[in-house]
């Protein structure tokens, strides 16, 4: 991710100057990162927090990429506003991902009022992702709790789990496979037929393009953002 970050940055006229990687992350200074109109943070889980705090510290805008950190949302959303920073946070960057997003809670609206269709979320990884179910397949299955009626939680399962929930549980399958950058599925079934939106990553240049876009965005801003005002769906 961090080369096509730095592919796509310097294909739109950027400059890089700073890269922070695990070999050098201790001996980095506020100092280095203020050369820097914004930063890009995508890592893992475990670091993020500290890595946006460090951001906010140095007084440089951060769009953050990583996801499975949201139990300390509200918590880096407080510090945000409390000192003045700017962030831009989503579950994916990608324009196809949030064309998904939009059209997701529209269809679930239209379908509140069949109840005889069943709702499932289906999301694959790569081996390497960490957290599960992904950051994207979670916002899928909000949009879809926000507008449904019938559902009130979500609930994850290995797609290979096919043990009885909840009725009013939303069911989020996962699953990992070696070289899938990323596939998620909202399907609604019924005994007469089947509705399907999807969405295939072929690479993760997609991610990365939108990550380098909220960059643009946020340069001289200050607040709490996400996609939505970035893409605007």
């Amino acid at each position: 991710m961090g080369h096509m970050l730095e592919e796509i940055a310097v294909e739109r006229g950027h400059e890089i100057v700073l890269k922070i990687d695990i070999d050098n992350h201790a001996s980095v200074t506020a100092k280095d990162l203020q050369a820097a109109d914004a930063a890009i943070e995508f890592t893992a889980p475990g670091s993020a927090v500290n890595n946006i705090l460090f951001c906010l510290e140095a007084g440089v805008p951060v769009v953050v990429g990583t996801t499975g950190w949201y139990d300390n949302l509200e918590e880096i959303k407080k510090a945000f506003i409390t000192q003045k920073g700017a962030l831009v946070y989503a579950t994916n960057y990608s324009v196809g991902v949030n064309m998904l997003f939009a059209m997701n809670k529209l269809l679930a609206k239209w379908m509140n009022k069949y109840p005889d269709y069943a709702v499932e979320i289906e999301e694959i990884h790569h081996t390497q992702k960490l957290d599960s179910p992904s950051g994207t397949a979670i916002t899928l299955a909000e949009g879809v709790l926000e507008n449904l009626d019938r559902k009130h939680h979500w609930q994850k399962q290995e797609v290979s789990d096919h043990k009885a929930l909840e009725e009013d549980a939303l069911r989020i399958a996962y699953d990992r496979k070696d070289g899938v950058p990323g596939i998620h599925k909202v399907t609604y079934t019924s005994a007469i037929d089947e509705i399907q939106m999807s969405h295939e990553a072929f690479n993760r240049k997609g991610f990365a393009l939108g990550a380098v876009l909220a960059a643009e965005f946020i340069k001289d801003k200050k607040g709490i953002f996400t996609a939505n005002d970035i893409f605007g769906f």
